[in-house]
Parts: structure tokens; sequence; C-alpha cells
């Protein structure tokens, strides 16, 4: 064989192996990034939702989660993760380079609220009456767990480092039911969901506390991917598979373990209101 036909026959040879699908490659974990939103150290919940969603897009999901909101959306931002559990604030933060993939369904809509929450034996009953009270957060980047109660104040002609003599971020919505029933703080802003999750789970911890104020309605926590991979296969397959959980019963099983009805779509309006607050947080 000459020289050129040797080399026609190795090329025709690379060429054939290359189109040769590569079944045998694993493919890297989708990686989902999760905060403080909802009951996020518990294992028993984390798994079912990791098997429910791997399942879902035929690959394996990681969970990463860190203790604040700036970290998971930095990681989220900076391309190391997939895709991320958000809370509407930081989703409009950088809602120019975020995604939403899809949004929970809780009691039949894609809302929810912030509470306002005392100890149980405490006199108060509003806002008003907890100046110069200790107050713990959730996350400075939170919007049911910062958000309202600051603009709340800022609507009273207040801010909360005046209003309150002392106030702390726990990092997370169950730590500040935590704080409140042991008397570590007198009041606390919360997620209206998690409140309502513990009291099913832990009404002994609950009980301890008593929900004071409530605020509007506004859009829940999405889940939310990077805009620039909004129409990559793995997005598209994680939205498939979030919404699709309520029709498999590892989907339906993480869903009773979240206490969710399901997921939906969701457009950038759902986080209006949201929106506003930041306005009046801003001016």
């Amino acid at each position: 064989m000459t020289r050129m036909n040797r080399r026609a026959a190795l090329m025709m040879g690379g060429a054939a192996l290359s189109s040769v699908p590569m079944r045998g490659v694993a493919q890297a974990p989708f990686r989902l990034g999760l905060t403080p939103v909802f009951l996020d150290n518990d294992a028993v919940i984390i798994d079912r939702l990791r098997a429910a969603l791997s399942s879902g897009i035929g690959r394996e999901i990681e969970m990463v989660q860190r203790r604040t909101y700036a970290e998971v959306t930095g990681l989220l931002l900076s391309d190391a993760l997939d895709a991320a559990w958000l809370c509407g604030y930081p989703y409009l933060q950088h809602a120019a380079d975020l995604d939403l993939l899809a949004v929970p369904i809780w009691r039949g809509k894609p809302l929810y609220r912030s509470y306002l929450i005392v100890d149980d034996t405490a006199p108060f009953e509003s806002l008003t009456d907890l100046r110069g009270a200790t107050h713990a957060f959730s996350d400075p980047d939170s919007n049911s767990g910062y958000l309202v109660t600051a603009t709340d104040l800022i609507d009273m002609g207040a801010r909360p480092e005046t209003w309150f003599s002392r106030s702390v971020y726990t990092h997370g919505h169950r730590n500040v039911v935590r704080a409140v029933a042991d008397g570590l703080v007198t009041s606390g802003s919360v997620d209206g969901y998690v409140w309502e999750a513990l009291a099913q789970l832990e009404p002994e911890l609950t009980g301890r506390t008593r929900v004071i104020g409530k605020s509007e309605w506004l859009g829940f926590p999405p889940i939310c991917g990077r805009r620039h991979a909004a129409g990559s296969g793995p997005a598209q397959a994680l939205r498939r598979a979030l919404v699709g959980l309520s029709g498999t019963r590892s989907g339906r099983a993480a869903l009773q373990a979240l206490q969710l009805d399901g997921f939906t779509r969701a457009q950038a309006d759902l986080y209006a209101g949201i929106a506003r607050r930041m306005r009046l947080l801003e001016s």
C-alpha cells in the first residue's frame, strides 16, 4: 500500500470511529443549588427531591448547599451551578442574567407570604409594638426573611437598624422560628410556607410562637438557571422534570415531603410585588 493510500485509510478509519456514539462516557452530575428557602437541612426531603429529579432528567443530580443566599447566587452566576432554588429577591437582583425555570405551587397557587412571629407568651400584636425589641431575620437577600419587614418599616418612616434594639441573621427560616421559640429574640421574619410546613412537622416548635402579621401574597421562591443557557438541553430537561413531578410516584413522594402541590412555569411579572418592595428599599 502506498503512503498516500495508507494515509487515506487512516483518515477513513478515524472518521468511522468518531461517528460511533460514546455511550460509555458518563455525564457529569447536574449541579442544583439549594438555599435556606425551604426545609433545607432535612436529609430525607433533599434525597427524595434529588432522586425524583435525577430520574426525570435521566442524569445524576448533585445537590449543592450553602449557608447564605449570596453564596448560592454567586455560584450560579459564575457557572459553578447549573440551576438553583433561589428566592424572588435575589432573582430580581440578577434578573438580566437569570432565567425562571419553574416555580412551586403551594396550596393551589405559586404564591406565599412573609410571616411576622413572636414568642407565644408575648403581648405584642403588630410590628408597631416591636419598637426596641430584638429581632431575627433569615438572610439579607431573603424576601420573606428580610425585605418585607424592612419595607414595612420604611412605610412607617423607620428602618430596621433603628427600630429594633438588636437584629440578627440566622441564615435559615427554621432557625428564625427556633430563635423566637427559645426566647433568644423577641420576634422574627419568616417564610410563611416554612412556618406552616413546620407546624405540620414540628408543632411543638411552632406552638411556642405566634403569627402577628402576614404580608400580601407574593411570588413563591423560584428555581432559576442562567439566562445564556436557558435553551440548553439540561435546563429544559430540568424544567420538564420539575413540572412533571406530580405525574410520577417518586415525584409525588418528593412533593409530599415538601408539602407542595407541584411546579409550574412562571413569568417575571409574578414577582412584581417583590420588585415594588425592592424599589422602596432602594429609595
